[in-house]
């Protein structure tokens, strides 16, 4: 994967997290439950897809690179600035939010 690829997923994901955590935030009128979700939920659903029973604990963990493991932090940090970004706006007086 080229520099230029892996720039633009991380940023597609940021967007995309923020945009769903957002929402998430709007409807259910929590402010970090973008990030639990995706802690509890989206994390060990993407290892367990990509996991291979012939392979070792550790050998699974280290067949992630950089590639597969900086998209999920851009995602990660998508989420909690969906979250900081509510509260900023309920601190500011904004009740539809």
């Amino acid at each position: 994967m080229g520099m230029l690829q892996l720039i633009v997923a991380v940023v597609l994901f940021f967007v995309m997290m923020f945009g769903i955590g957002f929402i998430f935030n709007m409807l259910l009128k929590t402010t970090w439950f973008p990030i639990y979700l995706f802690i509890i939920v989206l994390v060990p659903l993407g290892i367990w897809w990509t996991w291979d029973d012939s392979e070792s604990v550790s050998a699974n963990f280290t067949s992630f690179t950089i590639v597969d493991v900086l998209p999920v932090i851009g995602a990660l940090v998508g989420a909690y600035v969906s979250g900081w970004a509510i509260r900023a706006l309920r601190r500011g007086g904004y009740k539809m939010f």
